[in-house]
């Protein structure tokens, strides 16, 4: 087993760029993950593990090799575990991970399925609540339309507390995806104020997608246009939108509840 004490060592040194720059993430098509449960959900989540580093006064070689057995194996000291950890507490163990290629060609959906869509969402942590929300609802899949942040950033991985793992996810140009669910013959409805119908008036029964945007600006008027149908959130204070992953698990359990549950 290989041990690293010098922070100054180069691998040390790429994975400090792979936490720091999306570029690095692109070009090696690897990232980080930090923590037990993250690896793990990862693993689960049939994601290439390369490297497992641990810190053997929190992690012990052999907790650290049960996470991926078939993984590379390095003892660090505590400078680098902390160089490298992202998060204020962690379990002293981290992961380096092959990203996968979130194509809508690789998306295995069902026969009647369920999915969200989020329109260039900007905020790592409304992305994270988006796809915990995606995962407590078990959706066939979520689409990111014309991405602002890398889905690697660790900032992601951190606040989906590794539900990046356990959704189905793609990315693509809001075209693109509306060709895709149209060619599968999936309804789609958009969460937006222009010309739209109460949410729970619509039938979620059938094959359907959710379309969220931004809290600042909402949808393209492409979605708009292109969709079965406009649907609003019925709202009784001053204010006319709420944060986006609250809207999104506001529309996905009332598919749920129609299609019970």
């Amino acid at each position: 087993m290989k041990q690293i004490t010098s922070i100054q060592n180069p691998f040390i040194k790429s994975l400090v760029l792979l936490q720091e720059k999306a570029k690095n993430r692109r070009q090696t098509a690897t990232f980080l993950i930090e923590g037990i449960r993250e690896i793990s959900l990862a693993v689960k989540g049939k994601y290439e593990i390369e490297t497992i580093l641990f810190y053997p006064e929190i992690c012990s070689q052999t907790e650290a090799k049960k996470l991926a057995p078939d993984a590379g194996l390095i003892e660090i000291n505590k400078e680098i575990f902390q160089k490298l950890s992202y998060r204020d507490t962690t379990d002293g163990v981290l992961a380096v991970a092959k990203s996968k290629s979130l194509q809508l060609s690789d998306l295995e959906l069902s026969e009647n399925p369920l999915i969200l869509v989020a329109e260039a969402p900007e905020k790592p942590g409304n992305i994270g609540a988006l796809l915990r929300t995606a995962d407590a609802a078990n959706l066939d899949a979520v689409i990111i339309a014309n991405p602002k942040s890398d889905l690697y950033n660790p900032n992601i991985v951190r606040s989906s507390v590794g539900c990046l793992f356990t959704n189905q996810i793609a990315t693509a140009t809001t075209s693109e995806i509306i060709a895709f669910l149209k060619e599968k013959n999936i309804n789609f409805y958009c969460a937006t104020l222009q010309n739209s119908t109460s949410y729970h008036t619509q039938d979620f029964t059938n094959p359907t997608a959710l379309i969220v945007g931004t809290e600042a600006t909402g949808l393209t008027q492409e979605w708009r246009d292109a969709a079965t149908q406009n649907i609003i959130i019925p709202m009784q204070g001053e204010i006319d939108s709420m944060n986006v992953s609250v809207a999104a698990a506001i529309l996905i359990f009332e598919a749920k509840r129609q299609r019970g549950f």
